[in-house]
């Protein structure tokens, strides 16, 4: 199976080496930013695994009118060029709008595109002309095999640099299933997969006017995502989940963060190795 392997600055996406996007799921403040993009960084470097740090500037898609989305584009981005700037880090970000990709760009060395919006041509194509590496999160509604016409529209726009991250599909009820098999089919396509272990815990609206999640279950799936021979691994990560404003209930702390990081990355050496 030849993957693309994404080089990103010092290291590459899809080579030999996992690679994290880790980070809170959305801007709250300058504090929380800084305190968790310097454990992570100090986390990855020890372990040898490649981070780029995450976070949302706008959580677009919510449940409920009230629901936290974020700081807004233009604070930011301004406090994601002062994390890149302080720790030295890549960073990624998602867009909802085609005009916003630019503004990300600025800042962002991967544009993501959410899952529910990833069939939108307009917001693939103003992606892909930024030149950055573009993250597509297959939609929840998605088989895996649908991921090919989806990049494509990247690739046709005139940029390759392409990751796809698998985060579960839609089971009804507040549920999402993940299935491991869509970790080679997509791969047999030639992109770098990464699956997005927290929001796979989601339970998207199970709360009501906002999403649940069983955080317990972020472990299992990543070791899983791992063995299946994922390239990278996404995780929402916060110095305290269950006081945050987005995303709490399938988010994880620090020291889960240590824990699953490291054992994820003995897996991942492991399947390379056989």
């Amino acid at each position: 199976m030849l993957i693309n392997k994404i080089k990103l600055n010092n290291f590459e996406i899809g080579s030999d080496k996992l690679t994290i996007l880790a980070g809170p799921c959305a801007i709250e403040s300058k504090d929380i930013l800084f305190k968790t993009a310097e454990y992570l960084k100090n986390l990855t470097a020890q372990s040898d695994i490649n981070f780029v740090f995450k976070s949302s500037y706008d959580k677009a898609n919510r449940s409920s009118l009230n629901s936290y989305r974020g700081l807004g584009i233009e604070k930011g981005i301004e406090l994601l060029k002062e994390v890149k700037k302080e720790f030295n880090v890549p960073i990624v970000t998602d867009i909802h709008n085609p005009n916003e990709a630019d503004m990300a760009a600025e800042v962002a060395d991967i544009i993501q595109i959410p899952a529910f919006l990833c069939r939108q041509t307009d917001l693939l194509v103003a992606a892909a002309k930024t030149n950055k590496i573009i993250n597509i999160k297959k939609g929840q509604f998605l088989a895996p095999a649908q991921m090919k016409s989806i990049a494509n529209k990247v690739k046709e726009s005139g940029n390759d640099k392409i990751t796809i991250t698998d985060r579960g599909v839609t089971f009804g009820y507040n549920n999402l299933v993940s299935d491991m098999r869509a970790i080679p089919i997509i791969q047999e396509m030639g992109y770098p997969v990464i699956f997005d272990a927290t929001h796979s815990v989601q339970l998207p609206g199970g709360c009501g006017e906002s999403s649940g999640g069983e955080r317990k279950f972020v472990s299992i799936l990543a070791k899983a995502a791992a063995a299946a021979g994922a390239d990278g691994l996404f995780f929402e990560v916060h110095p305290n989940p269950d006081t945050a404003l987005c995303d709490g209930a399938n988010m994880i702390n620090f020291e889960q963060a240590k824990e699953i990081f490291s054992v994820c990355n003995k897996i991942f050496h492991l399947v390379k190795e056989c």
